[in-house]
C-alpha cells in the first residue's frame, strides 16, 4: 500500500502542531514533519550567534537552505517527530516557542528567498514517504509539495487563537501581548502571501473544538480515513 502524504498549514496559534502530534496517535507507521522548526532553528541560531537577522538581506544570494549549513542547524526525527540541533545540541521547544522566536521566524519567511528551502524541503518529504506515511507542517506546502494527498488548513477566531497561545506559553506573557503577537505575525503572513487556499485546500475551522484530540480525530476520520484504506 502506497505512504501518504498529509499536509497542516493553519493560522497562528489555530493549534496546527499540537494537531499533527495527536494525528500521530491515529495515523500508523507515521512520522510528523514539523517545517516550521528548521525556521525556527535558524532563528535561534542567529539568536546564539549574536547575529542581526535585518541584515541578512545585505549578503547577496544567502538562502535559508544556505544558512542552515553556515550556522551548523540540523534536522533530525526522533520518537517520530521532528528535533532540531544546533552545534549538535538538541533544542529545547521553550526555546522554540518563545514570543522573539515567533516574530523572527515570521521575520524571516517575509524576507528569505525561499526556492532552495522548497527544494530542501521537497527531497525531505520524497526520502521519508518511501518508509512512512507522513503529516507536514509548513507554509506553502502547495508550492512545496503539490503531489501531497491532502491538505489541510486550520482555522480558528482571533479570540480562540490568543486563548491558546496564551496558554501554550504557560501565561508568561500577558493576554495583550499575546494578542498583539499574534496579529503582528498574522500581518507578515499576509504580506508573505501565507494563507492562500488552494483549489485542493480543505479549511477546517477548530474553534469550537475542547481539544487538539477531539480537532485531530475530527480530521482523522473524516479526510484522513478513507485515504488510508484505498
Amino acid at each position: 500500500m502506497k505512504n501518504i502524504v498529509i499536509g497542516i498549514e493553519g493560522m497562528v496559534g489555530a493549534g496546527k502542531t499540537s494537531i499533527c502530534n495527536e494525528l500521530l496517535n491515529f495515523v500508523p507507521n507515521s512520522i510528523f514533519i514539523d517545517g516550521s522548526k528548521i525556521y525556527r532553528g535558524l532563528v535561534e541560531a542567529l539568536h546564539q550567534s549574536n547575529i542581526d537577522m535585518s541584515k541578512l538581506n545585505d549578503v547577496p544570494n544567502l538562502t535559508p537552505f544556505e544558512l542552515l549549513r553556515k550556522l551548523n542547524v540540523e534536522f533530525k526525527i526522533e520518537d517520530r517527530k521532528t528535533v532540531i540541533y544546533i552545534n549538535g545540541n538538541k533544542v529545547s521547544d521553550d526555546a522554540m516557542k518563545s514570543m522573539q522566536n515567533s516574530i523572527g521566524v515570521s521575520k524571516m519567511a517575509n524576507m528569505a528567498d525561499n526556492s532552495k528551502l522548497f527544494t530542501f524541503a521537497y527531497h525531505i518529504v520524497n526520502e521519508y514517504s518511501k518508509k512512512y506515511n507522513l503529516i507536514v507542517s509548513a507554509r506553502d506546502l502547495v508550492k512545496i509539495y503539490p503531489e501531497m494527498d491532502l491538505h489541510i488548513f486550520i482555522t480558528a477566531s482571533l479570540d480562540e487563537r490568543v486563548k491558546r497561545r496564551y496558554n501554550q506559553l504557560d501565561k508568561k506573557y500577558t493576554i495583550d501581548e499575546v494578542r498583539n503577537t499574534v496579529i503582528q505575525r498574522d500581518i507578515l503572513h499576509e504580506k508573505s502571501g501565507f494563507n492562500e487556499i488552494s483549489s485542493k485546500t480543505i479549511k477546517v475551522d477548530v474553534t469550537e473544538d475542547k481539544s487538539a484530540k477531539e480537532s485531530a480525530q475530527k480530521i482523522y476520520e473524516k479526510y484522513i480515513y478513507k485515504l488510508l484504506e484505498k
